[in-house]
């Protein structure tokens, strides 16, 4: 069972997220899943459009958007992940006009299944870096010692 589990995120991760196959989300996430993510409105998206919503916000800023797996763990009905993710910033993203900038940045969702479909799912990746590496924040730099 872990192992399916796994297999599950890796498959949503490759096709969904690398590829861009939206069709796919129909097939791994329940009707009435739960994404929460603090980019979406209200801090969570509902039901397969919610994340395919998602997940097109992110491939139109980031055309060559590319996920790596770092860490899979199962426990019970649950797959946590530790990912790094990176592309190049060539669509509006947030106001963000394209830079033209790599940006990578690393994160860690959870994501629930029942019946092999994705039933809730919480993110949380370094949005701060993302926004500072396309200079939309300032870098923050240590104070000097005196």
């Amino acid at each position: 069972m872990p192992e399916d589990l796994k297999e599950l995120m890796r498959r949503f991760v490759e096709e969904v997220w690398n590829q861009g196959n939206l069709d796919v989300v129909d097939q791994l996430a329940a009707p009435g899943c739960v994404t929460h993510d603090p980019a979406a409105p209200g801090g969570e998206l509902r039901g397969p459009d919610g994340i395919k919503q998602l997940v097109s916000m992110y491939r139109k800023a980031f055309p060559d958007t590319r996920f790596v797996i770092n860490d899979l763990i199962v426990e019970g009905d649950e797959v946590a992940g530790r990912f790094t993710a990176s592309g190049t910033h060539k669509g509006a993203l947030m106001g963000i006009a394209p830079t033209g900038k790599r940006v990578s940045i690393t994160g860690l969702t959870i994501t629930r299944f029942q019946d092999g479909k994705q039933v809730e799912s919480w993110a949380s990746y370094d949005q701060v870096g993302m926004l500072q590496q396309l200079g939309a924040l300032p870098s923050m730099q240590a104070a000097p010692t005196t």
